[in-house]
């Protein structure tokens, strides 16, 4: 999506910081980096801050294009009290209860929720034997919120160190077990069993193969709740450009990044595809880093990630996205809330069809998003708006889906789920339609194989393991989004931020430092 260039002001500021795209990490980096007083210009090639975040207007009906749910708040108030701002004051949060309904193919739900004794009840109803389990479960997930996303996920990892000292205690909380392996372990009913490990794929990983230490976000939710911002994230992503220009700081659009320019063996600013070269004493970038490694940085020599690392990692799935709004249908589906999952007749083959096998399967398990049911200013008066997500495989499998031949084929089978099992008469409802393939995801967001959430998050590819925050190629360049640590959804991005904040040195120290260096170099 790549309209007339915005004309970039060359950065005169002696603390100038480019951020390479407006996704939510850059966007919070952004923020971070002016707190500390850099001049901020974020360059990204869309026309509407947020990335993945972002929204598209059609027919009336505004579509929120990646994430749909705020999980931890307090990562969001947290950045904004570091920028001097109440984000309560810039974005109204609405706790959703219930969480989500899961809908089973054999008629079985499952109705998750904050409240201790209802979600207990739930469990119960499903698989008595299971209550204790089920419990056991969740302190296994609150010891593994602390230590994972309380600890690790709040410090740089970027020291082989820092993972070797922490070592015995993933083998204690039997890190090499994968989440669903960890629920399987606990409770026996395999209702309960997705509903205990699914939560992997909102991330970009496997059940069945990402580490359990992921089973953290059971606590998060019963912890924290599951809220929406009024307005989309898309509100979130205009209020943090709201505070990046408070500082002084500027968010252009329709402009693309080609390159990192390197200047004495350090990271000086851009190329833009228009060859206009901004200079920066600071690079961060929010681009994929995959794309950041080998497009970005292709004239530089990588040492970690050269091409032949990146194309050997595990990439999380793809996704197709159906956008569409419906006509007249407020009233309509009055047992279908904001978030509904509907589960196909497969759980552990589909999933390898989708990481493994790379087979686009003829079943499929669909997230449904209806935000007008909350958020009535996504839609025109009296119709609603949908979102109806499914993970797909990535487009660097050997067997790569053929995306012409299969966008219009698979939407016509999501249309047949969803008549049959969450909305009869839709199709002569629908007024609006758009969809996104993993192609979309490529295209539009430079994703590498058209990932939906960068590298996988396994456990050799998180932590010291995954891109690090300081760049191990270039000093002066950090990186921030999904592709770093601590890893992708809307908690992780905002703190790839907060962990980058600590690692970019204050303005006055690193005029300091390159002081020194000069004398130093000048004296060799």
């Amino acid at each position: 999506m790549q309209n007339k260039p915005h004309p970039v002001a060359p950065p005169s500021h002696p603390d100038q910081a480019i951020v390479i795209g407006a996704g939510l990490g850059g966007l919070a980096s952004a923020m971070r980096l002016g707190a500390k007083g850099y001049r901020v210009t974020v360059i990204d090639r869309l026309d509407r801050a947020g990335g993945r975040g972002s929204s598209i207007t059609q027919g009336g009906h505004r579509f929120d294009l990646g994430p749909t749910i705020v999980t931890v708040p307090q990562g969001l108030r947290d950045l904004w009290a570091a920028c001097g701002r109440d984000f309560d004051a810039d974005v109204a949060l609405k706790p959703m209860d219930p969480f989500y309904e899961i809908r089973f193919a054999d008629g079985q739900t499952f109705t998750a929720r904050q409240d201790d004794a209802a979600i207990k009840a739930e469990v119960a109803r499903i698989s008595p034997s299971d209550s204790k389990g089920y419990e056991r479960f969740l302190k296994d997930s609150e010891a593994r919120y602390w230590f994972g996303y309380e600890d690790l996920g709040r410090k740089a990892m970027h020291k082989v160190w820092d993972t070797l000292k922490v070592i015995p205690k993933f083998a204690m909380l039997r890190a090499d077990r994968s989440v669903y392996a960890h629920a399987a372990a606990r409770v026996k009913d395999e209702h309960l069993r997705f509903a205990l490990s699914f939560h992997p794929l909102f991330i970009g990983g496997d059940p069945f193969n990402v580490t359990s230490m992921y089973i953290l976000v059971s606590h998060l939710e019963k912890a924290f709740g599951v809220h929406y911002a009024m307005g989309g994230v898309q509100a979130i992503a205009d209020a943090m450009v709201g505070v990046i220009e408070s500082q002084g700081g500027e968010v252009v659009r329709n402009t693309e990044v080609d390159e990192i320019t390197i200047s004495g063996g350090r990271a000086s600013g851009v190329r833009l595809v228009s060859g206009e070269t901004l200079p920066a004493s600071v690079v961060v970038s929010n681009a994929d880093a995959g794309h950041t490694y080998d497009r970005l940085l292709r004239n530089a020599p990588k040492k970690r990630w050269t091409p032949a690392k990146l194309k050997r990692a595990r990439w999380s799935m793809g996704l197709y996205v159906w956008y569409f709004g419906t006509k007249g249908t407020r009233g309509m589906w009055g047992d279908v809330g904001h978030h509904s999952i509907v589960v196909g007749p497969r759980y552990r083959e589909h999933i390898k069809d989708i990481f493994i096998h790379g087979r686009l399967a003829d079943d499929m398990s669909l997230y449904v998003h209806r935000p007008s049911v909350t958020d009535p200013s996504c839609a025109p008066e009296g119709d609603d708006t949908f979102y109806v997500l499914s993970p797909v495989p990535h487009l660097g499998h050997d067997n790569g889906v053929d995306w012409e031949r299969e966008e219009e084929p698979y939407r016509a089978k999501m249309l047949k789920v969803l008549e049959e099992r969450l909305l009869p008469g839709v199709t002569d409802r629908i007024s609006e339609s758009l969809t996104f393939t993993p192609e979309t995801f490529r295209d539009r967001y430079l994703s590498p194989f058209g990932a939906g959430f960068s590298i996988e998050p396994r456990i050799l590819q998180s932590a010291w393991f995954r891109p690090h925050n300081v760049s191990e190629e270039l000093p002066g360049l950090y990186l921030a989004g999904a592709g770093t640590h601590p890893g992708a959804g809307l908690p992780g991005v905002i703190g790839t931020a907060e962990v980058l904040g600590k690692l970019v040195p204050d303005p006055m120290v690193r005029a300091e430092t390159a002081a020194q260096t000069a004398l130093r170099m000048a004296a060799e």
